[in-house]
């Protein structure tokens, strides 16, 4: 512990601590969806004027107002460790922050201040757009790898996945079993029929020899029992044929889209983004695509309220190798208002290819092991632009080969964009109910659910799934 006054709560009855904990709780209880009446919450002390970073144990790094500490300015210093002034008294968990400020920090980039005026971006941007149909392909290449230099270095967030989020509240939720008399929680399980992970295969198209060679990309999908989401541009990149549309659905595929014309200037300012906006949503009804994903990884989640979409994909993990940094931290969907976030937790295959000059899927093999170890979502972007090449081709089914081996000896959901977001919504519905009966799982889709309880086994959180009929088996532990 270090040099801290526990300082004494504020008034229980007050309606700002009210407020405060029941979304303390609603963190957990969205990420976990476990019975409310196994938490409580309360955060200690005035918090610091100015946000900050700050570590939560050896494997979060949080980003917002601490109470006891100052928060460091950047993450490269030296960062306090808010989980030495985290206690539990009384069986309720006293935090030195804001839950819910800190994980909207992170999930929303809220810490990254460098771009979210978007005034570099654009002006990069559009002197980058409006040269590129007069760049030859090398050029723009080496354009992107110097923009992305000393990606290396950057010390947050964590490379080559980030996950601070899903730490941050597996520890919280073990000081919550410490503190019950159970001594377990009882959650309903992250995926259908107790799948220990979820992995989903996009593509973005963003040339007519991308368009033209998508059939052939079927093709190869389909011969490892995989199906896919085609990120469509509808304006100025290609022309988009209705008898397209047609044979991505009818193939079992998802049509979403993507971008308006792939500019790069999408979110240039408010008043142009409104604008664009209405069309992508008439677009969106006219494909009928529930989804979307912005060009580039364009980015500003707080603008999503204008977009008429259910699910958006735009949101990476870790951004090193991206043109706008940042990363929200987390390898599971989570809400943006009214819209799921699928967030992109593997390296694209452009940036493998042609700023990494690797041709391997070692990297991609050390992503699914990190993200696996969270339960969470493998999500990867293969464009059909850029392996239609034999080396290429090679490579991307190397790694539709090792997924389908996943599914086959783990049991890892591998599925489509649309089904996962029907999934965590009907998830988010459902509710953990305990009676005499005993405990039951009620809600749209709950036959596909699962009980799972969250315990301690030698200091560590472990989650284990109860399926239906048969004795609880334990999951992958956070920490194997």
């Amino acid at each position: 512990m270090n040099a801290f006054v526990k300082p004494a709560p504020p008034e229980t009855d007050s309606k700002s601590v009210r407020t405060r904990t029941a979304r303390m709780n609603s963190c957990l209880i969205e990420y976990f969806r476990c019975p409310e009446s196994y938490l409580r919450f309360a955060q200690m002390g005035a918090l610091s004027e100015t946000k900050g970073y700050f570590r939560f144990g050896d494997e979060a790094v949080g980003y917002g107002r601490l109470s006891g500490e100052k928060p460091s300015a950047s993450p490269a210093g030296l960062l306090p460790d808010a989980l030495h002034d985290t206690f539990a008294e009384s069986g309720t968990v006293c935090l030195p922050f804001d839950l819910a400020e800190v994980l909207d920090n992170l999930r929303c980039e809220l810490y990254t201040g460098d771009w979210r005026e978007g005034r570099a971006q654009s002006t990069l941007a559009a002197i980058y757009y409006f040269l590129r149909p007069v760049l030859p392909f090398g050029v723009r290449n080496r354009l992107k790898q110097l923009h992305l230099r000393n990606w290396e270095r950057l010390p947050f967030p964590h490379w080559p996945v980030d996950c601070s989020v899903d730490s941050l509240l597996e520890q919280i939720l073990l000081m919550s079993v410490r503190s019950s008399a159970a001594r377990k929680i009882p959650f309903i399980w992250f995926w259908p029929e107790g799948a220990p992970s979820c992995a989903i295969m996009t593509h973005d198209v963003e040339t007519t020899l991308g368009r033209q060679y998508s059939p052939t990309l079927m093709d190869v999908d389909d011969s490892y029992g995989i199906k896919a989401s085609f990120q469509v541009v509808p304006e100025k990149r290609y022309s988009v044929p209705p008898s397209f549309l047609e044979l991505v659905r009818a193939r079992g595929f998802e049509v979403v889209v993507h971008d308006l014309n792939h500019d790069g200037l999408l979110y240039r300012d408010r008043g142009e983004f409104l604008r664009r906006a209405a069309k992508i949503n008439a677009y969106g009804k006219q494909f009928g695509a529930e989804g979307f994903r912005a060009a580039v990884l364009y980015r500003r989640q707080l603008w999503y309220d204008a977009l008429d979409f259910s699910y958006d994909m735009s949101v990476p993990n870790v951004a090193h190798l991206d043109p706008q940094r940042g990363g929200c931290c987390t390898v599971m969907p989570f809400f943006i208002g009214n819209v799921v976030e699928l967030p992109v937790t593997t390296t694209q295959d452009y940036m493998l290819f042609h700023i990494l000059n690797d041709h391997s899927i070692t990297l991609w093999e050390q992503q699914i092991d990190l993200i696996m170890r969270r339960h969470g979502l493998m999500s990867f972007i293969v464009h059909p632009d850029y392996v239609a090449q034999p080396k290429e081709r090679g490579t991307y089914e190397a790694l539709l080969g090792h997924l389908a081996r996943l599914r086959r000896e783990k049991g890892v959901w591998i599925t489509t964009p649309g089904e996962v977001n029907r999934w965590w919504r009907q998830r988010a519905q459902m509710q953990l109910v305990e009676d005499a009966a005993g405990l039951r799982i009620e809600g749209a889709g709950s036959e596909r659910a699962c009980l799972a309880y969250a315990t301690e086994e030698a200091g560590q959180l472990v989650l284990t799934v109860q399926e239906s009929g048969e004795p609880a088996r334990p999951a992958l532990s956070s920490r194997q």
